[in-house]
């Protein structure tokens, strides 16, 4: 019965372990390398000193170099290029009497566990660091996805591509060569919109550069399922999460616009829209150049403040 209870004690114990060091590294990219190697992941989680290390506390080189059973010296080798990154909420005395908490005693430990595998030079390039050792000024850093978060984004998606379909402006079709099922415009659609279109005006010019325009946003859109489907998850969310702001504030743009327009001539909507096909191309004309004024500064406000600039 003794050992049995101190076994479980003891698994308690590294549950509780693995839990801190997740809490404090999931996010960061160095974890998402270390991840590859189901080995090195679980030393990370095991090191001896996690047992009695305190959060709140600041350890010297000496003590961390003997937990990681290494020289003073080659243990200040690895933390000279990798400065910003280690202390990132740590603290470096004018005196360079250096003392690490926990969150730089995790980070550099990730470093020497992938060391041997990437060396310096491919550790900066996981950080997207510099030659001169500098983190770019807005890092967006590798999340760890549980099954449950790539489901809800998924999902997420698939909402967006309904929303798109329910439009009746494209359709879901079979391709044949891939074995799947992409976005293709819907010809039927777009002919009664274009000969709607011809009945109000004879310039052909321009119901030409709104089809292209339509065309060029169906590729788009293919390209975004495509990169979902291969790419690097990190980079299609960022990419996706960035166009749903630049939709909605081209959309936001577009209603104002429409609503200045309507008040400056005195005449509805509906009524510019039926009424005189002319009137109808100079609210566009209007539309689109208020959408190219504004939506430069409007868009890096909104990402400024996204991003937490």
């Amino acid at each position: 019965m003794t050992k049995i209870k101190v076994g479980c004690e003891r698994m308690l114990k590294l549950h509780d372990t693995k839990e801190m060091v997740l809490g404090i590294v999931q996010h960061d990219p160095l974890f998402v390398a270390l991840q590859q190697d189901p080995h090195l992941e679980e030393t990370l989680y095991n090191d001896a000193y996690l047992a009695h290390i305190k959060e709140s506390s600041y350890y010297s080189i000496s003590e961390v170099a003997g937990w990681f059973d290494i020289t003073d010296a080659k243990l200040r080798y690895y933390i000279k290029p990798f400065e910003q990154y280690i202390f990132n909420d740590a603290t470096i005395s004018p005196n360079t009497n250096i003392r690490l908490n926990l969150s730089a005693i995790l980070r550099l430990r990730m470093i020497l566990l992938l060391k041997d595998k990437h060396r310096v030079k491919g550790l900066k390039h996981l950080l997207e660091m510099d030659d001169n050792g500098q983190l770019p000024n807005h890092q967006i850093t590798a999340t760890t996805m549980t099954n449950d978060d790539l489901a809800n984004k998924v999902d997420v998606l698939g909402n967006v591509l309904q929303q798109i379909i329910q439009t009746g402006l494209f359709t879901m079709q079979p391709n044949e060569e891939q074995g799947a099922l992409q976005v293709a415009i819907n010809q039927e659609f777009l002919t009664q919109k274009v000969q709607l279109l011809s009945a109000e005006s004879s310039s052909f010019e321009d119901i030409q550069k709104e089809t292209a325009e339509l065309k060029q946003e169906n590729e788009n859109l293919q390209k975004q399922i495509q990169e979902l489907q291969e790419g690097n998850v990190k980079t299609i969310v960022q990419k996706i999460r960035e166009r749903h702001i630049e939709n909605e504030i081209v959309s936001k743009l577009r209603t104002e616009a429409i609503q200045q327009f309507s008040q400056e001539r005195k005449v509805g909507f509906f009524a510019k829209m039926f009424r005189s096909s002319q009137i109808e191309l100079e609210k566009e004309q209007f539309t689109l150049s208020y959408i190219s004024k504004n939506l430069e500064e409007r868009l890096e406000a909104t990402l400024n403040n996204y991003y937490g600039k």
